[in-house]
């Protein structure tokens, strides 16, 4: 239903339309001994989701003032990492919410400091000390979920694992994502490599040893490449 909303909302009004979706529907097998699905009941669930899509994104508490426009600084700074993102992506929040699905960011969660992909800017704001924060929703979270967080200091763009071949990118003292791997869970921290043993590869690719530091909480610990992100910053 929500394929056929995106890509056949000139049909919705048509009787023709509905009444042929909802034969499908009572036809279908995964309907058996269930009601009719009757035809005004499709255009009354299109007609309500086409009023849900307009709905704007609520603004924010009075601590914050909600910006459709790109801050004025941003226009005067192109070098700036968060007036470039919030070019990319902010300029187009504010009468609905963006859908990412050219653009891939991950984000910094304050909840424990790790990194996740970025579903989509829900809203954002300028706080009162001039800082931009966008809400965001991460893959594979609900709403309950969502979060605040810095453009600038929080928001990047997605980092990519390192290729086999590329191992001699990675050098001693570089920033790097790393899948922290625990008995009860394994997340995506900030590290910096302090050493690094070269091998020769063979078959199964790079045997290379990275001996790094968690930015989070100073441990260490010696990975293989295939727990190591290239960050994009």
């Amino acid at each position: 239903m929500e394929k056929l909303f995106m890509e056949s909302r000139e049909l919705l009004q048509s009787k023709e339309f509905c009444q042929k979706l909802a034969r499908n529907f009572s036809s279908s097998s995964g309907r058996a001994g269930k009601p009719i699905v009757k035809w005004n009941e499709v255009q009354n669930w299109f007609t309500t989701r086409q009023q849900e899509s307009k709905v704007k994104v609520p603004s924010v508490t009075n601590t914050y003032k909600d910006e459709s426009r790109l801050p004025q600084t941003c226009l005067l700074n192109d070098g700036d990492q968060s007036c470039q993102i919030l070019k990319g992506v902010v300029a187009k929040v504010g009468e609905k919410v963006l859908d990412l699905s050219e653009l891939e960011f991950e984000a910094k969660s304050s909840t424990d400091g790790a990194w996740y992909d970025v579903d989509m800017f829900l809203s954002h704001r300028v706080s009162s000390s001039g800082e931009t924060e966008v809400c965001v929703r991460f893959v594979g979270f609900g709403a309950e979920e969502d979060e605040w967080v810095n453009v600038k200091k929080a928001v990047r763009g997605r980092s990519i694992p390192f290729e086999h071949s590329k191992c001699c990118k990675v050098m001693v003292g570089g920033l790097v994502l790393c899948l922290q791997e625990r008995r009860d869970q394994s997340i995506y921290y900030d590290a910096h490599v302090l050493e690094i043993e070269r091998k020769t590869h063979d078959i199964r690719g790079c045997r290379c040893l990275f001996f790094i530091r968690y930015d989070h909480d100073s441990s260490e610990e010696t990975v293989r490449l295939r727990r190591l992100c290239r960050v994009l910053g």
